[in-house]
């Protein structure tokens, strides 16, 4: 397929990821999916702020249930970032062919998974029962837990679509679709919770109304185009040459989010030991630290996006610039948003407390601990950004296996059972894995840089040549 299969303005977006000055292809690559990446947290934080308005166990079972979800949504995004990388590439490289037959491919495969997800709805109460969810929170949460499968479904398809604009570097359409779905979220959830006093069940269906305006635009704007990201139906077969590539990259992905996810539920689980209310508190300073790691996830994806495109062009030297850029604009991420954080951190824990002055003064108790670990984050976010990009998918899977099984679950595990310490553990746990997992990820991309700037290692690039 040749260059002009693209329209003009993706020819100069493409040109310009390729040939234009980092320091400002970044920031219009990564700005809108950090805002993006904002709006996902922003979505977690009015479920948990409209749940405070209907129970403290309310806001618990939201909290300890997402994390449930995120196992089950580690499928996709695995998919998706696996898929993604490898479209990057053959975008990069200009294999517009490739493009298409993996775009498809990658459509099948969440399908058949999505029918498989379909299934697992009679046996949610077992399912919460064998994460350890605690019975108080499965009585809350069991309709909400059912309604989020569907919602999950709904996701899968969204987080691949969103891949695949990420990979040709269209991410201000992936700020405006997410906007949109923003707004309705809000207005329903509000008007479910405040004006009609409906319960948590209608906060997961406004999260699934609101996910939808993402699901129905995609789904045309990928079915009526002449692009090489157009659906095919030819291409919705499943063969080996383009299911396995994307499983390759995606499976360590997939078994790192779902460990990751794991190890979470594991804290909330032992975090019980120190009251209910703490397993709530923990998932709202996650709400609160979110504010800023998931505008570095942002750059963390954008930046992956432009190395995997310069890697597919054979601009090795460019890919490690974008690095080096990234990590500039990460660190300075992490410095503001720690200190504003810091400064708000009473007003931002009455927004998830209005009324319980006690569980407020909870969540800036633990918040001050786990606060330390937010710079160290954004060196993280930069460090995966490389590893992603550069296709070291089984080196993410060892990061995050050690971020949560290694450096947080046995050291709450030791605290709670051998120390004295009361609810600052669980602060105390969040940032020493933080700062661990980010000096183990620097060294490991720190290692890696060298020997790609020194020719020592070669990039496997055969696949994009075919």
């Amino acid at each position: 397929m040749s260059k002009d299969s693209l329209s003009n303005k993706e020819q100069q977006r493409r040109e310009f990821i390729l040939n234009g000055n980092l320091y400002s292809v970044v920031p219009y690559i990564c700005i809108p999916l950090a805002l993006y990446q904002g709006f996902n947290w922003l979505f977690k934080v009015i479920d948990n702020i409209m749940a405070s308005h209907i129970s403290s166990t309310t806001v618990s079972a939201v909290a300890y249930l997402t994390q449930v979800n995120q196992i089950i949504l580690a499928i996709g995004t695995g998919l998706a970032t696996g898929g993604s990388i490898i479209i990057s590439r053959f975008y990069g490289a200009g294999n517009y062919d490739k493009v298409k037959r993996f775009v498809n491919s990658l459509f099948s495969m969440c399908t058949l998974i999505s029918l498989v997800i379909m299934m697992m709805a009679p046996f949610s109460r077992q399912i919460l029962r064998f994460f350890g969810t605690p019975e108080v929170l499965i009585d809350e949460g069991l309709g909400y837990f059912v309604l989020g499968l569907l919602d999950i479904i709904i996701i899968f398809f969204n987080t691949i679509y969103i891949a695949i604009e990420r990979s040709r570097g269209n991410s201000k359409r992936i700020l405006v679709i997410n906007v949109l779905s923003m707004i309705i979220k809000v207005i329903l959830t509000g008007l479910f919770v405040y004006v009609f006093n409906f319960g948590i069940n209608m906060i997961a269906v406004a999260g699934i109304i609101a996910n939808l305006f993402i699901t129905i635009p995609g789904f045309l704007i990928l079915s009526f185009n002449d692009s090489p990201f157009k659906f095919k139906a030819r291409y919705w077969l499943f063969k080996k040459e383009d299911s396995l590539p994307t499983v390759k990259l995606g499976f360590p992905v997939i078994t790192e989010k779902i460990a990751f996810a794991a190890g979470k539920i594991a804290v909330n689980s032992m975090s019980a030991a120190y009251g209910a209310e703490t397993v709530g508190a923990l998932g709202i300073t996650n709400n609160i630290s979110g504010i800023v790691t998931m505008l570095q996830n942002g750059f963390q994806e954008g930046c992956s996006s432009i190395i995997s495109q310069n890697i597919g062009a054979n601009k090795l030297d460019r890919a490690l610039k974008t690095f080096r850029v990234t990590l500039l604009y990460n660190v300075i991420i992490g410095i503001v948003g720690y200190t504003l954080t810091m400064i708000f951190l009473p007003q931002l824990a009455r927004l998830f407390a209005p009324e319980d002055k006690a569980f407020a003064d909870m969540i800036c108790f633990i918040y001050q601990y786990e606060a330390a670990g937010i710079i160290p984050l954004g060196i993280n976010a930069t460090a995966m950004a490389f590893l992603y990009g550069f296709g070291y998918t089984k080196l993410t899977l060892c990061v995050n296996f050690c971020r949560v099984l290694v450096f947080r679950v046995p050291l709450l595990w030791i605290i709670v059972h051998f120390t004295n310490l009361g609810i600052e553990a669980m602060g105390i746990v969040m940032c020493v894995s933080n700062i661990l997992v980010s000096i183990m990820s620097g060294i490991i991309v720190g290692v890696l840089y060298y020997k790609v700037k020194h020719n020592k290692i070669s990039i496997d690039n055969k696949q994009i040549s075919k």
